[in-house]
């Protein structure tokens, strides 16, 4: 049998300006070893899993799921949401159809509000994404249109929301971060807002990611020349206990302030306890205690020891699925959120790239019942 060659460190063709210098430019880059660093999107994404920011909310909520088919995942939900304090009654249908290269995911309200997402897998570090919103309220339809691409040691990324081609009017976003060592990634991330062709506005951000060697803590800052400031902290205390802060400034001419959040998650056996507490006086708790694989209790609160109120409180129980990590396969361009939305049958979701999904996904009807008590 004959030997295989090994695989060519020259990939800028020869007939190129400075290929040779390039060449030994990407030998370099490439025998450094660095890591990718993820992308910009999920800078934050271990505080956010810790803070309890997507996670508590309040009013009853019910949602019936079936899955029709397994390979490829092809599943319905009905949802069902009243008594919340911020958002009115509504009912909501949707489909996804998920492969290792394409994702579909679409739903529709009982007001005619139509949401479409889908993304695309070219190849493993190409992924194109499309979200298209139809809404029966002037101003508010929206299409955006989205490409990743993961290097080695980088991820860039390029973002358009409503487009208009012959103005050239909508919002245009791009962002690249680069591991610079094996614990240290920098990048940038610029927004280009073109409401009208008369007006525009350009607002960049700059990123910064440290990691540490045996990945137990993460902290990121984000700065914009405006006077803004970001900065998170996470870490992993144990293989049950996790920490998280957040601190937001804001030091313009116009207006200053300052917001620190601090959370913590406790994963126990068969439950998940996280609290949060914040500079404005708000502490807020949600344990969730799972009985068996497809019965869960949860119960959230939140007060607000300055203004001395109790917003909501509520308890829940759910019919569900568990869905472990080790029995994930990768799905075409979808986040951690993405995956929970089919986990709980939710009707939409905020963004996503790569993360994992069922191989084998059980096909029960999921139920959610909510008991809540406003103060």
């Amino acid at each position: 049998m004959a030997e295989t060659s090994p695989p060519n460190p020259h990939i800028f063709p020869s007939y190129l300006p400075f290929s040779s210098t390039l060449n030994r430019f990407s030998q370099w880059r490439a025998d450094l070893g660095l890591p990718n660093p993820g992308t910009v999107e999920n800078l934050q994404k271990e505080v956010k899993a810790t803070h309890l920011t997507n996670y508590a909310f309040d009013g009853g909520r019910a949602d019936l799921t079936k899955s029709m088919s397994m390979n490829p995942l092809f599943q319905v939900t009905h949802s069902f949401a009243l008594g919340s304090q911020t958002m009115p009654s509504s009912y909501n249908f949707g489909a996804i159809f998920a492969s290792e290269k394409v994702f579909l995911q679409g739903g529709v309200d009982h007001e005619g509000n139509v949401s479409a997402r889908c993304n695309q897998g070219w190849t493993a570090n190409h992924v194109s994404k499309m979200q298209a919103q139809i809404s029966q309220q002037p101003g508010h339809n929206l299409l955006q249109l989205e490409h990743d691409y993961q290097g080695s040691d980088f991820n860039f990324n390029l973002k358009a929301a409503n487009p208009w081609p012959t103005d050239l009017t909508g919002i245009f976003v791009g962002s690249y971060l680069q591991s610079v060592t094996k614990n240290l990634a920098l990048g940038t991330e610029w927004v280009f807002q073109r409401p009208t062709p008369t007006t525009s506005d350009l607002v960049a951000t700059y990123l910064a990611k440290y990691t540490s060697s045996d990945k137990s803590w993460i902290a990121t800052a984000q700065i914009q020349p405006a006077g803004i400031v970001q900065a998170t902290y996470w870490h992993k205390l144990s293989e049950k206990v996790e920490f998280a802060a957040d601190l937001q400034l804001m030091a313009s001419p116009i207006r200053r302030d300052a917001l620190a959040t601090l959370g913590a998650k406790y994963d126990l056996r068969l439950s998940t306890f996280r609290a949060q507490l914040d500079s404005t006086g708000k502490v807020s708790a949600l344990l969730e205690q799972r009985f068996t694989p497809t019965f869960a209790f949860l119960m959230s609160g939140e007060i607000d020891h300055f203004k001395a109120s109790l917003p909501y409180m509520f308890l829940l129980c759910q019919a569900d699925t568990v869905f472990f990590p080790e029995r994930r396969k990768s799905w075409c361009g979808c986040d951690d959120r993405v995956i929970s939305v089919v986990q709980r049958g939710a009707r939409s979701s905020d963004d996503g790239h790569a993360a994992a999904a069922a191989t084998t996904i059980p096909s029960p009807i999921m139920i959610y019942h909510t008991i809540y008590f406003i103060h």
